[in-house]
């Protein structure tokens, strides 16, 4: 679990750290998707497992490919029309999906400390973020805002949208958790969607973005960013099998504190009060919820 939280954070360092050309989401989007379907191929076929899975689980695994897909192109939309910030903020909403929709979907119980520990790693993130909102906030008011971002009932859209995004990838964390408690393999979950994506964010590449041809620098970045995405799903996947959904979504905040550690450690800017607080919130959190392990709840 921790470690796939890990592995997303690497690719966000990554990203900002060695950024040097600007590519289109969904071409970056259809490289990573490309780039899990290949690995994701290989490592099945290495394994003698099932290509497709079995027979009476590929339903499931197709509906976690279409709701893995939805969500990921919802929140490109988001992010092209909202301020980063913002998107990610609604992005972070996704393990609170997670818990409520493994509460409808997969009937799993809810503690009071499952819930605790979502509440105080969102709560977490608000600290995080809470300053940067106010302030575009503010800009907004003023008329100051980037006339790339949605106004008025555009923004209400684009919310809705990111929303959407969320509760898709609620419901896909847990159809991944379904499909390969079923299948006995978590990476046939990350094949099937794949298959999917990577055609799909193709043909949003095609028709929605000006194609740009990366340059050697560019591809590198990408490709190993293509990698460390195909590690991430892999192990987020192999979390979701063994975990309950609410305890593995609530590690994946630990992404948020681990970005701003960074953030505080590489830049010469005196820490902020929220920054401080929100990390610590994720931190206790997450260290709870990984002190609460299958072992104490069978005692219980």
């Amino acid at each position: 679990m921790v470690l796939s939280s890990v592995v997303y954070f690497l690719m966000e360092v990554l990203s900002s750290t060695f950024s040097v050309q600007s590519i289109p989401l969904f071409e970056t989007a259809f490289t990573r998707c490309t780039i899990i379907l290949i690995l994701s191929y290989l490592w099945l076929r290495r394994s003698g497992q099932p290509i497709f899975g079995l027979s009476h689980v590929r339903n499931l695994l197709v509906s976690r490919a279409l709701m893995g897909y939805l969500s990921l192109s919802s929140f490109v939309y988001c992010i092209q029309k909202l301020p980063l910030s913002q998107a990610i903020v609604l992005n972070l909403t996704t393990p609170l999906m997670a818990s409520i929709m493994a509460r409808i979907i997969l009937q799993e119980k809810l503690k009071i400390a499952d819930i605790g520990g979502l509440a105080c790693s969102f709560f977490g993130v608000l600290f995080i973020f809470r300053q940067i909102l106010a302030t575009q906030g503010e800009v907004v008011k003023d008329g100051e805002a980037n006339n790339t971002y949605a106004k008025g009932s555009h923004h209400i859209y684009a919310v809705l949208v990111g929303l959407f995004s969320a509760i898709t990838g609620g419901i896909s964390y847990c159809l991944v958790r379904a499909g390969a408690r079923a299948s006995d393999q978590p990476l046939v979950t990350v094949f099937i969607f794949g298959l999917l994506a990577s055609p799909a964010t193709a043909i949003c590449t095609f028709f929605f973005e000006d194609f740009v041809l990366p340059g050697f620098h560019s591809v590198l970045l990408m490709l190993v960013l293509g990698f460390l995405a195909f590690l991430a799903e892999v192990l987020l996947a192999r979390g979701l099998q063994l975990e309950k959904t609410s305890k593995v979504a609530n590690v994946q905040y630990m992404e948020a504190a681990l970005s701003q550690l960074w953030d505080i450690v590489s830049s010469k800017i005196a820490p902020s009060f929220g920054q401080l607080v929100g990390s610590f919130l994720i931190f206790t959190s997450v260290s709870c919820t990984m002190y609460i392990g299958p072992d104490k709840e069978e005692m219980e």
